[in-house]
């Protein structure tokens, strides 16, 4: 998914939590589907991130000297000023584009 053409508020906005969980049914549940699938937001923006600055990159065995790469200073800023991984979680889960399941209930139903 393309995190940067998302509708995400870029600051916290307060949201009703009972409203947050009536799909689900279950307060914990809705907010442990929207933790986890921020983490996994916020692993693919870290590599992401990582892999363009490693382009960038210069190693060099002094300690000494260090170069300001201003490619690396925008795309850092850049990056920066994305939403949060939370926010995002937040948007995607509300507009139901996130798939979960819980693999307990799932089993009492089909027993």
């Amino acid at each position: 998914m393309d995190y940067k053409k998302t509708n995400a508020a870029s600051s916290t906005i307060t949201r009703n939590v009972t409203e947050l969980s009536r799909e689900v049914g279950n307060a914990y549940e809705s907010v442990m589907i929207m933790a986890k699938r921020s983490n996994q937001i916020a692993v693919e923006l870290k590599t992401e991130l990582n892999k363009k600055l490693q382009e960038f990159a210069s190693f060099t065995d002094n300690l000494e000297e260090v170069f300001e790469n201003r490619e690396q200073i925008e795309i850092s800023k850049y990056y920066e000023r994305l939403p949060k991984p939370t926010l995002i979680a937040v948007e995607e889960f509300i507009n139901g584009d996130v798939y979960y399941r819980n693999p307990a209930t799932e089993n009492k139903t089909n027993k």
